[in-house]
């Protein structure tokens, strides 16, 4: 019984030891939520109304073109994906949900004939590219997350670079990002959007039609749009990169207080299991006890 209440006491101790990680990770991830959900607010409103800008000039002008406003860029059938992944575990679901969107990403575009060059962000996707045999073009890790702005303007350059290049074997057709969107701290989901071609902006059908602004370039439509829509690319990827890391944390707050809650419940557990081995020794020796005394007793022998 004694090495059997050993072994529940040192079962309790490291599941208080895990109980400490798991608490301190959650009070660390509850603290950065905040800043990281402030970047987003501060970055949002930009990048969708750049997007909005650009779809609304496109829609309704005919004064320049841009390679990335073309809905049919088909040349070499090649397709990029930014996926963008943690660096750290202890996140949850977060990674798996943004990899498993980028695999059935991929599979779709490979059933339409397409080549896809994955362009991944963190350890996360990259381990798991890497194990199955199947490297990414460009990884970029391990990250920073007081530098996001200026990973994302690298991104942008190198997936823009690649867009505009004229090199069947280096040209990509299309973009695609994949990554977490940021709701709340208790949702968030992994989504794909297209951010190569551009979308454009239209009226619904039977719908009343939007009126938009008039607007004069200088010195030229084309030389505006030329310098904007790469900043397009730029601010939708800096965005799902701050929408990510504050999922990100959000998500490994939920997984550390689940895993809390789990490793107070092994502590309860084994606490009640080496009470219950405990008592049943002390039975056990009061049961011994009183049959030595009995044996005595019938014996008519008598202690001095």
């Amino acid at each position: 019984m004694g090495a059997q209440q050993r072994e529940y006491k040192k079962r309790i101790k490291s599941a208080q030891g895990m109980k400490k990680i798991f608490k301190a990770q959650e009070m660390i991830a509850a603290t950065r939520i905040a800043k990281a959900h402030a970047r987003v607010l501060a970055t949002t409103p930009y990048a969708d109304a750049i997007s909005q800008a650009i779809g609304a000039v496109a829609t309704h002008s005919t004064d320049f073109a841009h390679p990335f406003l073309e809905q049919d860029r088909a040349q070499t059938g090649r397709v990029a994906i930014l996926l963008i992944t943690s660096d750290r575990g202890m996140a949850g679901s977060y990674s798996p949900n943004a990899i498993r969107e980028a695999e059935e990403l991929g599979n779709s575009l490979r059933d339409e004939g397409k080549t896809v060059d994955m362009y991944i962000v963190g350890r996360k996707g990259d381990s798991y590219y890497r194990f199955r045999n199947r490297p990414s073009v460009k990884t970029w890790t391990p990250y920073k997350e007081e530098e996001l702005a200026l990973l994302g303007h690298e991104i942008a350059e190198t997936l823009t670079e690649v867009l505009l290049s004229e090199d069947p074997a280096v040209h990509v057709d299309e973009l695609y990002l994949v990554g977490t969107r940021f709701k709340s701290r208790f949702q968030q989901f992994a989504r794909v959007s297209r951010l190569v071609p551009m979308g454009i902006v239209e009226a619904e059908d039977g719908g009343e039609k939007p009126t938009f602004p008039l607007y004069e370039f200088t010195p030229d439509a084309e030389s505006v749009m030329g310098e904007l829509i790469p900043r397009y690319v730029e601010s939708r990827i800096v965005n799902t990169l701050m929408q990510s890391i504050a999922s990100e944390h959000a998500s490994r707050q939920r997984a550390m207080q689940t895993a809390t809650d789990n490793a107070q419940t092994q502590i309860d557990k084994f606490t009640r299991l080496a009470n219950t081995a405990r008592q049943a020794e002390i039975t056990q020796e009061i049961t011994e006890i009183v049959g030595g005394a009995d044996a005595l007793s019938g014996s008519g022998r008598t202690e001095r």
